[in-house]
Formats: structure tokens, sequence, C-alpha cells
């Protein structure tokens, strides 16, 4: 299996500890998508990934049609997507997505957040370039011929298609098929699932390490306290790095 697989497996283990950090993460989302392309679904392929989203984590339907129409208010402000990039101790290189509306608050909390746990936060341009920037489909895998679909899709960019698993709230096992392409890839990718009637759990993006380095455990602590106090912020929505995760 490839990066995509083995840094899926990895993160699988560091979703979203709390559902209502999961709501508001998404809650931006859709303020974000409908500002961008209106709030109805049908048109706006954006929310339509988004409301898809908001499913895959049990995100009540109420919830969802209020963050819309919140969204649609013109008193409703925008959130701006803003990365972050740094270094955590032991040359661990960090890269923050959020989504703010309010960057002054954003950018003293995150460096914060770097001078505290003995990082430093680096300027634009400076670790972006050590990730993939990638876009990634979770399917339904029901009667899929996953060779065919990958033969189907690579003319896409799509690189990597694999089987996966996920439990659901009573511990049923859940199959599923990942599809993993370029950044640019993602509309080109959705509108052939769409068109196929392939069923999308739930799609994003990520930025996946070219090359990871391993820490002892001691080195792993340090970096560790960082990333959680990034990701406990409300205003970060994604946090990536260049540790070797313990499952790779």
């Amino acid at each position: 299996m490839g990066r995509a697989f083995e840094f899926r497996k990895a993160r699988k283990m560091k979703r979203w500890s709390a559902m209502s950090k999961a709501f508001t993460r998404i809650g931006k989302d859709i303020v974000m998508a409908v500002k961008e392309g209106g709030p109805d679904p049908d048109s706006n392929s954006r929310l339509r990934a988004v409301i898809q989203n908001a499913k895959s984590v049990n995100m009540p339907k109420d919830n969802i049609e209020r963050a819309i129409k919140r969204a649609s208010d013109k008193s409703q402000g925008d959130y701006k997507e803003v990365i972050f990039e740094g270094y955590a101790p032991h040359g661990i290189a960090i890269l923050v997505e959020t989504a703010t509306d309010n960057n002054t608050r954003t950018v003293a909390n995150v460096r914060s957040y770097f001078n505290k746990c003995d990082g430093s936060l680096g300027t634009s341009g400076s670790v972006v370039f050590m990730f993939d920037h990638t876009c990634n489909f979770k399917i339904k895998g029901d009667n899929l011929d996953l060779e065919e679909l990958e033969l189907e899709l690579i003319d896409f960019g799509v690189e990597e298609i694999f089987e996966d698993t996920d439990e659901d709230a009573d511990g049923n096992e859940l199959n599923s098929v990942m599809v993993y392409a370029p950044f640019e890839s993602f509309g080109k990718i959705q509108s052939y699932l769409e068109a196929n009637n392939i069923e999308i759990l739930s799609s994003g993006f990520e930025r996946i390490p070219q090359v990871t380095k391993p820490l002892e455990a001691e080195k792993v602590a340090d970096v560790e306290k960082l990333l959680e106090k990034l990701e406990e912020d409300d205003d970060v929505q994604n946090v990536y790095h260049t540790m070797q995760e313990l499952s790779e």
C-alpha cells in the first residue's frame, strides 16, 4: 500500500475527540461553502460535500439546516482560511489549517502555542512544500470492482484506491472504499462519482507528509504537547506534521 493508506491508518486513531468540536468545524465549513456558492446544495458542489461530511459524523439534520440558514444571513460574518507553518521541537515540521473570523486573535494564539512548547512559527512557504496536498473520497464499497474503478479514475489523477473499515456507534464494522488524488482533481472526481450513482459517504482534503521522521518516546511527548494545544483551538481545522506515527 502507498503513503495515503499509511497516512489514513495513522490518522484514524486521532479523530476529533469531541463530537461538539466536529460540529463546530463543520459549521464553519457550511458558512464558507454557502458564502462561496449559495445555500442550495444541488447547485453548490462544495456545500453538497460538506453536508455529506456532516452526516458522516451524525450531525443532526436540524443542525445542518440551521447552519445553512444562519450562513445565508447577510449579517453572518465569513471565515477566512489561513495556513500557519512552523516547527515543533526536534525538527518536526508542522502545518496548521485554520478558519477564522478574527485573524489577529488566531495569529496570537497559534504563535503562543509554538512559543510555549519550544517550537517556532515560520514564514509562509517554510514547510508547506514538505506535504502533498490531496483530496479524498470515502465511498460505499458495495458491488464495486476496485480495479475497474481505478482504471476509470486514473485519467483524473487518482493515485490510490483501497478498502477501508470503520465502526458505527454500536460497534458494527462498516466497509467502504477510500480514493486519494491530487487536490486539483476534487471537482472532476466528485462529478464522476455522482454521475455514476456511486454514493459518497464523506470527502475532504489532507496534506500528506512526503517524508516522516521517527522520534524516541520522550521526544514524541514534546511534539504531542504542541499538537494537542493546536488541535484544541476552536479556530484550528486541521493539523499536519512530519513526525512518524506509531502505527506506521
